[in-house]
């Protein structure tokens, strides 16, 4: 087992990890979810009813202008947006999306940070959600105000880029 601080990655640990001052326990299991070539597409139609496909163009569109990086499969079930490379106190590192979203049955979720007062002021904005550690879920994105969605994954993928040093490009 190895501990870890503040430490992003794709998937639940993800969701743990974004926990600032917080100490989360994890296997030395290799990091499953990975940049992968599968088909972005392929993964909508297969998942996807007719208004989360709808949902998802959008949410496509939205993080690609933000983050100015294309979509890629991460895994099985995660379309990722740009890339960044963590480091546990151990010295293991890996590497996660910038930003990214999934298709969960009925409901589709956001990935991003949303824990400073901004972050927290613009969640009690947004619509109808849920807040995980680092999940945005929502039914669809007509219960949302899309311009707070905007910003909110813009301060997420900003602070990423802040704490991992990595350019406006990256």
């Amino acid at each position: 087992m190895v501990a870890f601080s503040s430490v992003p990655q794709p998937g639940h640990a993800w969701r743990q990890a974004l926990q600032i001052g917080r100490t989360q326990t994890i296997s030395m299991a290799e990091n499953k979810t990975k940049p992968t070539d599968a088909d972005v597409e392929d993964y909508i139609a297969s998942r996807a009813s007719e208004q989360q496909r709808a949902d998802c163009r959008k949410l496509m569109a939205l993080l690609q202008k933000v983050t100015r990086q294309p979509p890629r499969m991460w895994g099985p079930s995660i379309v990722g947006y740009g890339v960044y490379r963590y480091t546990y106190e151990s010295g293991r590192t890996g590497e996660a999306p910038l930003a990214g979203f999934a298709i969960r049955g009925r409901e589709l979720v956001v990935y991003l940070v949303a824990e400073g007062e901004g972050q927290k002021s613009l969640l009690s904005k947004l619509g109808k959600h849920k807040m995980g550690k680092s999940c945005l879920y929502f039914k669809q994105l007509a219960d949302l105000d899309s311009s707070v969605l905007r910003q909110l994954i813009a301060g997420s993928v900003a602070e990423l880029r802040r704490r991992y040093g990595l350019r406006s490009g990256a």
